[in-house]
């Protein structure tokens, strides 16, 4: 049975990732062209971010074998 603590710990990782639906972060724009440079993030990525698209990997942590103690 999963804990209602892991439950919640994969809630919190769904819902920042479900905030991440732009193309990329402001701040690597600022990064690659510098400031004062208005660019549409597309430009940097081909691909837009959606968790609902691809699978986010979430690992369930690693737990102790109750049966050995």
């Amino acid at each position: 049975m999963v804990s209602p603590k892991r439950k919640y710990q994969k809630k919190i990782k769904l819902s920042k990732a479900g905030k991440r639906t732009k193309w990329a972060p402001v701040w690597i724009i600022l990064k690659k062209f510098g400031v004062g440079k208005r660019i549409h993030p597309s430009a940097i990525i081909s691909k837009r971010r959606s968790w609902k698209r691809t699978k986010l990997k979430i690992k369930p942590r690693r737990q102790s074998k109750p049966h050995l103690g």
